[in-house]
């Protein structure tokens, strides 16, 4: 799988995320909302065993940043989009809490 060493300017379209009330609010014209779909589709399918070290570690998980005023509308909080598995040990993060 190809894998994208440069990040930044993935959502195309108009995307605002932002946390209200203890809930997060997730808003977009249809370009935006299936830009991250697709975002979030490229991360799921992404076999992070193929990506060199140099690039994600061993423990490592991908992510992307999304960012106001960049990829989210100026009125957006930032967000983080990722893996929650651990490259090559699976493992999850401590804060993980299954449902």
């Amino acid at each position: 799988m190809k894998y994208k060493q440069t990040k930044g300017h993935e959502i195309q379209g108009v995307l605002d995320v932002f946390v209200a009330h203890n809930e997060v609010l997730i808003h977009g014209n249809p370009e935006g909302l299936k830009s991250l779909a697709k975002l979030l589709v490229e991360i799921a399918e992404l076999n992070q065993e193929e990506i060199d070290d140099e690039y994600l570690p061993i423990g490592a998980r991908e992510h992307y940043l999304l960012r106001p005023g960049l990829e989210l509308s100026a009125s957006s909080d930032q967000v983080v989009v990722g893996r929650i598995d651990a490259k090559t040990t699976g493992a999850f993060y401590a804060r993980y809490i299954p449902s």
